[in-house]
């Protein structure tokens, strides 16, 4: 294509930046760009030709106001595959094409984090939750190991008292070790890599261990090919989000995991602005029956040092956001399904033949 050429129409909405749904004066979806792919978890194929309601719930006030123009910001709205989400919604109608309309979506959460001041926000609060974390994980070790240097030097038996001292130094270490795990900046190596093996082995792991009283539902798209991913990196991610699932589901009532798979197809994302759109279409979910995230912190959830448990240290979902990014695929939350399961959902490149 010659470079001063124009753009086809279908190629400015694919790259636009905001999610956009074309509908017809019939109310159903004739087209639907990447984004919306990505924000809805739906690919356009699966859109195409049925009704808009088949997949969002308008508001009732866009539903009111048909044949004008309407806006609603940072409101919620109900999908029929990502759950809730949080969104500045409009509608616009198309002039000199009545009944036509295209629909507008950008993630509120999204856009409230992009400006220089939110930035600074999050890295205050980062800061902030880092000494204190640090603070109240230290000082206990640290007080143990004072009172057992003063026992010994009042004459008590020191074999104990030296086994503990040293257990105490290896929590510090390991606690150290794991905050290190942030500042490895160095590439992970990918490989072609058939994921059902490692589902497996994460799976026997967990039943194994800390999940061994919860049931582990599979449900898997056995046609899925091989994955872009690092298997550590993934096994590790994998057996942090079951251990999330089985803590959150509580000791009493339904104790039930699902681990699912699927492909996305039309699924991508660009991995920094103004790079192109990669293709991520192998999905990994871990889905449970608790009752998620609080929503004062469901936006935060993959922030460090953001934790729902008073016990809980805030890096686990931290580095699994890390872990996954450094594979170049992304990883989201969200509540799902009637009644509301908890997803965390892996999206990763598919490896190339």
């Amino acid at each position: 294509m010659p470079a001063d050429s124009t753009p086809e129409h279908g190629e400015v909405l694919a790259a636009l930046p905001v999610a956009v749904l074309l509908v017809d004066p019939e109310d159903r979806v004739v087209r639907a760009n990447a984004e919306c792919e990505l924000l809805l978890n739906r690919s356009e194929r699966a859109m195409v030709g049925r009704p808009v309601q088949a997949v969002l719930a308008l508001p009732r006030e866009a539903e009111d106001r048909a044949g004008r123009g309407f806006a609603a910001f940072d409101t919620e709205i109900e999908t029929r595959n990502s759950g809730r989400i949080r969104v500045d919604f409009a509608q616009v109608e198309l002039a000199d094409h009545p009944g036509w309309r295209a629909i507008t979506l950008h993630n509120a959460a999204s856009s409230r984090r992009l400006g220089h001041s939110a930035d600074r926000a999050a890295a205050a609060r980062s800061a902030v939750g880092a000494a204190a974390m640090l603070a109240h994980e230290i000082k206990n070790p640290l007080s143990s190991i004072r009172g057992a240097a003063q026992l010994i030097a009042d004459g008590a038996a020191p074999e104990e008292l030296t086994r503990l001292v040293i257990a105490e130094v290896d929590r510090i270490a390991a606690l150290i070790d794991r905050m290190e795990d942030f500042t490895d900046t160095r590439p992970v190596a990918l490989e072609p890599l058939n994921i059902y093996p490692l589902l497996a082995h994460a799976r026997s792991v967990a039943l194994a261990g800390f999940a061994r009283d919860v049931v582990i539902e599979e449900r898997f798209d056995p046609s899925l090919p091989a994955a872009l991913a690092n298997r550590d990196a993934l096994l590790q991610v994998l057996l942090n989000l079951l251990k999330n699932a089985a803590t959150a589901l509580g000791p009493r009532g339904e104790r039930r995991i699902i681990l699912a798979t699927s492909f996305r197809h039309g699924m991508a994302v660009a991995p920094a602005p103004g790079r192109p759109r990669l293709p991520l279409p192998i999905e990994i979910c871990v889905i449970d029956s608790g009752p998620g995230a609080p929503e004062d912190i469901a936006e935060h959830l993959f922030d460090p040092f953001v934790s729902s448990r008073p016990e809980g240290k805030g890096l686990g979902l931290a580095l699994v956001d890390k872990l996954i990014r450094d594979m170049g695929g992304i990883i989201q939350y969200s509540r799902e399904g009637s009644p509301h399961m908890t997803v965390f959902r892996i999206l990763l490149p598919r490896a190339t033949a």
